[in-house]
């Protein structure tokens, strides 16, 4: 029988400290969080999932739209959308047509079982994005909707100004 190392607290307290100020961790946590906390709601008050109900909260406030715009405003994969919308189409909650100046287009719109899901989880989510307003104040809103903005700048930089090193003289 082999003898099993023990593990170290003072290491792994070590590793939460500083994962705990890690930004790359941070924000994947928060978003593993957000996901869970939509997901609950949606599926408890309209049986959506989260990727469900941003097509449907989207197409509610812009009207029909093809795929790109819809990934453009969720900043989002275009191919992510791409595979949900059948699904959606089969549940009858868009219709997905062809353009009328490009064929090779795909218009998103809402269908009758969308607009009733939508009407359903709406009120719940307004709550939600109502709670997280009480939780911050507008200034305190706007900051860290800037400080995201510069972390995706840094993370949408090309590799190799990161991978290369710096040259200096």
């Amino acid at each position: 029988m082999t003898k099993h190392s023990q593990p170290q607290q003072d290491r792994i307290d070590q590793r939460r400290a500083y994962e705990a100020r890690n930004p790359f961790s941070r924000v994947d946590s928060a978003y593993a969080a957000s996901r869970q906390q939509s997901m609950r709601i949606l599926q408890q008050t309209a049986g959506l999932t989260t990727v469900e109900w941003r097509v449907l909260w989207d197409l509610h406030a812009a009207g029909p739209m093809s795929i790109r715009d819809l990934a453009h405003i969720q900043r989002t994969d275009h191919s992510l959308l791409s595979r949900a919308l059948p699904a959606m189409e089969r549940k009858g909650l868009v219709r997905l047509t062809r353009g009328s100046k490009d064929a090779r287009q795909v218009v998103v719109e809402l269908d009758t079982a969308g607009r009733a899901a939508y009407t359903a989880a709406a009120p719940y989510m307004k709550r939600r994005r109502d709670a997280l307003r009480a939780t911050f104040t507008d200034s305190e809103t706007e900051t860290f909707v800037d400080l995201l903005e510069r972390f995706e700048e840094f993370l949408r930089q090309p590799i190799d100004t990161i991978l290369q090193p710096e040259l200096t003289e």
